[in-house]
């Protein structure tokens, strides 16, 4: 697929975004601790298909709010507010996205939850997108939708992500895949949740390399990266693949990368659900690729470095946006 094909497709959706849809945008000013919800829609290019077709992509648009006597339910002191595109992992949107859409509002920042597997007819991890590059445009489509609403400061707009969604996170900061899908615009900043650091630049047998795979992280734009990662993580396998990848990108970019190590955290040690097991080829560093037995993830909850790892991302985007 050529990158006019795709550059003419996010061109469609951008101009798209100003007849998005909001299909409840009704305040109640009852309580002004509580945000003021939106369920939105937008435009994002198929770059799946040739030539790319449009996905309507549905998201939750969370503003925080106070009364104004004068003008009712408003943007936070009436100003333009920072945000956040907030992506899910291959289990599809959950617990998550809630959890983490609470502290950011409550630290006055607007967040977009997306759903990128309902658009494409994708109940969870069976069936998901056979490379991250095929959401990336989603994320940036998702920016360019927060860039033209009034209340949303263009200019301060970060994303979150958690596993698949950690991936497209990390990668949006790639300078390649903001110039072929960005439209002019980049992500003021990055939180990434154990974005399976290991096939980071990785040539991976049977797989594309990682320029059209979307697993580049080389050249990067500049804005701050932070990467949360637990030392029991069963994809990388740790911690250790994270450190590795900032080691190597930080010098000739300005050290924009950091890596929490969480101590005795699994994958998705933020997901406050019930603890499940998961077979992934992508797991334990991808030994799939090498051996042909699909490992085994566990996926368990650590409540109180969740609570931790939910702090640092809201200070993280306090001090980024």
């Amino acid at each position: 697929m050529s990158t006019s094909s795709w550059r003419r497709a996010l061109a469609a959706a951008i101009l798209s975004v100003g007849s998005a849809c909001a299909y409840a945008d009704k305040p109640d000013c009852g309580n002004t601790d509580l945000p003021r919800l939106s369920f939105v829609q937008f435009t994002s290019p198929n770059i799946a298909t040739s030539p790319p077709s449009l996905l309507t992509i549905k998201g939750k648009l969370s503003l925080p709010q106070q009364r104004d006597h004068h003008l009712g339910c408003t943007a936070v002191n009436g100003r333009k507010l920072p945000a956040v595109v907030i992506l899910h992992g291959s289990s599809g949107v959950d617990s998550r996205g809630d959890f983490y859409e609470a502290a950011l509002n409550a630290a006055g920042i607007a967040t977009l939850q997306i759903d990128m597997w309902e658009a494409r007819g994708v109940g969870g991890a069976v069936g998901r997108p056979s490379a991250p590059i095929l959401t990336l445009p989603d994320a940036y489509s998702a920016l360019a939708f927060l860039a033209a609403r009034p209340e949303i400061d263009a200019a301060r707009i970060g994303v979150l992500g958690f596993s698949w969604g950690g991936v497209n996170s990390l990668t949006a900061a790639e300078r390649l895949y903001t110039g072929l899908f960005g439209g002019g615009r980049q992500f003021k900043a990055h939180a990434a949740h154990y974005p399976v650091c290991y096939a980071a630049n990785a040539v991976i047998p049977g797989l594309p390399p990682p320029a059209q795979l979307g697993t580049q992280f080389i050249n990067l734009t500049g804005a701050p990266v932070l990467v949360q990662v637990g030392s029991l993580d069963g994809y990388d396998n740790g911690a250790a693949r994270c450190r590795a990848l900032a080691q190597a990108v930080n010098p000739s970019n300005a050290h924009a990368v950091e890596v929490v190590e969480v101590p005795g955290a699994q994958h998705a040690f933020d997901r406050l659900m019930v603890p499940i097991v998961v077979s992934d080829p992508f797991g334990n560093e991808g030994s799939y690729f090498a051996t042909g037995i699909v490992p085994k993830v566990t996926l368990a909850p650590d409540v109180a470095q969740a609570y931790a790892a939910r702090e640092r991302v809201a200070r993280f985007f306090r001090d980024t946006l």
